[in-house]
């Protein structure tokens, strides 16, 4: 089963002027093709892990998407590099400035892995509907 993989240097907003650096992690599975996971503080003892549908990563790398415990949108790092905001949490306490570049790249691998619309393909469901009777 394919799978996509990303690993690189975020930065954690924990207060208006305080970033702390930190690493993330992204994954796909074509096993799961509707879903992403991004790990933050990936190599701590406490790494903290989010799950949210592929479709709202592509949206924040363009414009505002998702609510509730998930927000993206698209911004400019200190030196006009593209970025990536993520803000989550019950009450969104949690700010993460990512590099859009390599988000968007690994992103379009993970097209290839499983095509944008073809991500129920694979599903049986003739087996589900036996599930529920």
């Amino acid at each position: 089963m394919k799978k996509c993989h990303l690993a690189l240097g975020i930065t954690h907003w924990v207060a208006h002027r305080l970033a702390l650096p930190i690493t993330c992690e992204f994954s796909f599975s074509a096993k799961d093709p509707c879903a992403v996971t991004l790990i933050f503080d990936a190599e701590s003892e406490r790494p903290v892990r989010w799950v949210f549908a592929r479709e709202l990563l592509a949206e924040g790398l363009t414009g505002l998407a998702g609510g509730g415990h998930a927000v993206l949108w698209p911004g400019t790092d200190a030196s006009g590099q593209a970025s990536l905001w993520v803000e989550v949490g019950a009450a969104r306490t949690a700010l993460f400035e990512i590099p859009a570049e390599p988000v968007a790249t690994w992103l379009a691998d993970t097209y290839t892995t499983v095509p944008r619309g073809q991500e129920m393909a694979g599903v049986d469901w003739d087996g589900l509907t036996q599930l529920i009777k």
